[in-house]
């Protein structure tokens, strides 16, 4: 079995509840792991950027943690199950620094 062959209750990867915790050392680790899915989504239509949007809280450490995913190569234009996207939701927490990001990001 292959670190990537591993799912929890969610069907996500390891990236996904790193993420939603701010374990900006393990993102960093598993987003650069070649091979890894940086955009699996899960049972609930979340990314691993969706999950640092919606359910962190905005601070600098989820901010490192959006940058250490685009930096990494991740989607950043995955919608959820409602069509919402990341920017939408960063934008619908207040989360300007988050918002900054996916922007900049977008006009790649």
């Amino acid at each position: 079995m292959e670190l990537v062959d591993v799912f929890n209750r969610y069907h996500g990867t390891a990236l996904i509840p790193a993420c939603e915790r701010g374990h900006l050392e393990v993102v960093h680790v598993l987003a650069n792991t070649e091979g890894f899915p940086i955009d699996h989504v899960n049972r609930l239509g979340w990314t691993a950027l969706m999950e640092a949007v919606i359910l962190g809280d905005g601070s600098q450490k989820y901010s490192n943690i959006v940058r250490t995913l685009i930096d990494a190569g991740c989607n950043i234009h995955i919608a959820d199950h409602e069509k919402i996207t990341p920017i939408q939701h960063a934008r619908n927490k207040g989360y300007s620094a988050i918002v900054q990001l996916l922007e900049q990001t977008a006009t790649w």
